[in-house]
């Protein structure tokens, strides 16, 4: 794999899930700090790992979402950061610099228009997901918001504004042909997935659950941001079981330029393999 690919945020992506047609949609990116990204222990850990970080030692991941398209219909899964920027905290324990706001335009590179999105399904309710979704005058004016219910019941008041465009969930239950919710909880205590599936294929996109294509690797690693750490190290167990089934594709949004792979074994461990 090229490494540049590890410190440079995604462009565009799309790949094909049986009969569904499904787009990396880039917002704007984000970079994580080494000791509060994965692993939440000290530095040292990353000393195996520089390919990952860039020249200022950040790990540089995506903010954006996923376009998924059946036929004429479209549903996007998380909505970007919005159209802002926040430059690095340096009392921040694991955030750097963020910035958005390129959604709308790559959307339209895509040829589809934010009113072509039926529903907006988040996997949770962290700023640089919910971004576009919060925007006044609104930008998805046709969409059914979905949000897991456990999520809801935690949300901020920003979020709550949106209740009356709202759709509660819960896990296993289809939020568009072919989509359904998985609850992986643990990053928050609502953190959803959703399986993508199609003439037997088979894409997990699976939100914070992993930050890093490392976290494949080395799923006993959390970041400050994970609420529940032990929780998060099991569901990211699990997920990692289930992408090592030949049928089944990843979707990591924060994985910098590798946002689709497989996994595979690699020894004892597993790794990513970008596509």
């Amino acid at each position: 794999m090229n490494d540049s690919r590890l410190r440079r945020p995604s462009a565009v992506r799309t790949l094909r899930v049986g009969e569904m047609k499904v787009s990396y949609v880039p917002d704007g990116a984000m970079l994580l700090k080494p000791a509060g990204g994965p692993p939440a222990t000290a530095d040292r850990h990353w000393s195996g790992y520089s390919a990952y970080l860039n020249d200022t030692r950040r790990l540089v991941a995506n903010t954006g979402g996923l376009l998924v398209e059946h036929g004429t219909r479209a549903l996007l899964i998380d909505a970007g950061f919005g159209p802002r920027a926040v430059p690095e905290n340096s009392d921040h324990p694991d955030r750097g610099a963020v910035h958005g706001g390129s959604l709308p335009g790559n959307l339209a590179l895509l040829g589809r228009s934010p009113t072509d999105i039926e529903t907006v399904a988040f996997t949770h309710l962290h700023p640089d997901h919910i971004g576009w979704a919060c925007v006044d005058p609104p930008l998805f004016t046709r969409a059914t918001f979905v949000i897991p219910k456990a999520e809801w019941d935690h949300c901020d008041p920003e979020v709550a504004a949106l209740e009356a465009r709202t759709r509660l969930v819960l896990a296993g239950e289809e939020v568009f042909p072919g989509v359904h919710a998985v609850a992986l909880p643990g990053h928050t205590a609502g953190h959803t997935g959703f399986v993508i599936a199609s003439h037997g294929v088979r894409l997990l996109a699976f939100g914070d659950a992993m930050l890093s294509s490392l976290q494949i690797r080395h799923p006993e690693w959390s970041a400050i941001s994970d609420a529940d750490p032990d929780r998060s190290e099991l569901h990211r167990r699990r997920l990692i079981a289930e992408l090592l089934r030949p049928d089944t594709l990843g979707f990591g949004i924060h994985f910098a330029d590798v946002v689709f792979g497989r996994v595979r074994p690699d020894g004892r461990e597993a790794a990513w393999h970008p596509l």
